[in-house]
């Protein structure tokens, strides 16, 4: 199996990508920045480098800046829609110029796509409330099922907050628990969908394993929770002194227009379709899931 990833390099795909070196697959990974060739790994630093007459089973589209890296200036916004707009459109004019188009095109999305439901169950057939980070995933989205004009087979990878030691959001959320200060945001009641990183990639496996299988996927834990519950287990993992709430004016002034979306607010997501097709989550419960992190963390 050949298959050409964008941002193999980044938290998630560097995961994925070990995985599936391991099973001996071949990867051509875009990256920004140089790397030299491994066995199962070539690196390029522009989608022209690849030739007219290269086939790739799949194609994983992980690219975009990060939603929490900076505060959403209106250059900030620019960046985060053209990281991910720039790209897929890149890809599709690469698929458009091959002469066997991929099999399959696995694009990132994120549950934003859904708005803020408050205690509401959302499923992928879920409606949708509009914002800033809504309408980015619905045209991402959009953008991305171009592809099936080719005959490619389109998985849309709606990722819920992924946690794992080394990097990602759990990085910033211990931050003030290794102070001593067990914290929420606003009320605590708004709901976190998080997944283990593991779990993100075996959904991906999943995916590209099951040829009969597109559209919108829910890559989350089936048991989400509140920002006050995430606190109460994350505690479990820290020797702390207080807890409290950081206060949603505060929040608002500090990182502005963010805060409100990604912070203040939330999604109470399930992975229905993984599920129902038969891709089981190994991490299912949060105390769960940050036990084994933690002793991952012990072991590195």
């Amino acid at each position: 199996m050949r298959i050409l990833i964008t941002g193999g390099t980044g938290f998630i795909g560097s995961a994925l990508s070990a995985a599936l070196a391991a099973k001996g697959v071949h990867q051509t990974i875009l990256s920004r920045h140089p790397h030299p060739d491994t066995e199962h790994c070539s690196f390029i630093e522009s989608l022209l480098q690849v030739d007219n007459r290269e086939h790739f089973d799949a194609i994983i589209n992980l690219a975009g800046a990060s939603l929490a890296a900076h505060r959403w200036t209106a250059r900030y916004k620019r960046e985060i829609v053209s990281s991910r707009m720039t790209v897929t459109r890149q890809l599709l004019e690469l698929i458009e110029r091959l002469e066997q188009a991929p099999g399959a095109l696995l694009s990132a999305s994120a549950i934003g796509y859904y708005g803020h439901h408050g205690d509401e169950i959302l499923t992928e057939d879920g409606a949708v409330i509009p914002g800033f980070a809504q309408q980015l995933c619905h045209d991402w989205e959009g953008l991305a099922l171009e592809a099936r004009n080719y005959g490619v087979r389109v998985c849309l990878l709606r990722f819920g907050v992924v946690l794992d030691h080394g990097g990602g959001a759990l990085v910033e959320m211990e931050k003030s628990f290794r102070l001593g200060v067990a914290s929420w945001i606003g009320s605590g009641r708004q709901w976190m969908s998080w997944v283990h990183r593991d779990d993100v990639v075996r959904s991906i496996l999943f995916l590209l394993e099951h040829n009969q299988l597109d559209g919108p996927f829910n890559v989350t834990a089936p048991v989400p929770v509140t920002a006050r519950d995430f606190c109460r287990a994350l505690s479990g993992h820290h020797r702390t002194f207080v807890r409290m709430g950081v206060p949603a004016a505060v929040m608002r002034v500090v990182v502005g227009e963010m805060a409100e979306e990604l912070l203040l607010n939330g999604q109470r997501v399930v992975p229905h379709r993984l599920q129902s097709q038969g891709c089981e989550m190994r991490y299912s419960e949060l105390g769960q899931a940050l036990d084994a992190i933690a002793d991952a963390r012990t072991v590195s």
